[in-house]
């Protein structure tokens, strides 16, 4: 690879690996700051024909008494209920008890080291 290629495949590699970090760490930081101010409630999980991933109905603990419905994980039973927390100031916001997934943040995390580290390789090596 001609030492022009090297430091463009680095730079791509190097700003992916940024922006990969970035997601994880503001992802787990996300779901640590719901689990810990998040308001606690119980959640009916309705599975809708055709759908993925189950709805959440929840009704929000201020003085409206907001009915809410999002998204919730996969695997979760019709007619079920969990208990999650959310975030008050956007209930859509929302963390599943047990169900914290952070799998995936961590693997954002860990992928934008390599590839951090991967780009520093290729702009550090001798041509």
């Amino acid at each position: 690879m001609s030492d022009a290629g090297g430091v463009v495949t680095g730079v791509f590699l190097g700003v992916g690996g940024v922006v990969a970090y970035l997601a994880g760490i503001v992802g787990l930081g996300q779901t640590r700051r719901i689990r810990h101010y998040g308001r606690r409630v119980r959640a009916l999980v309705r599975l809708r024909p055709g759908a993925t991933r189950p709805l959440l109905q929840f009704t929000t603990d201020d003085e409206r008494e907001l009915v809410m419905e999002v998204y919730g994980p996969a695997g979760l039973r019709d007619g079920s209920e969990v208990w999650l927390r959310y975030d008050p100031a956007d209930p859509r916001e929302v963390v599943v008890e047990g169900r914290e997934g952070q799998g995936r943040e961590r693997v954002f995390v860990a992928l934008g080291v390599v590839a951090v580290l991967a780009a520093l390789a290729l702009l550090v090596a001798p041509g």
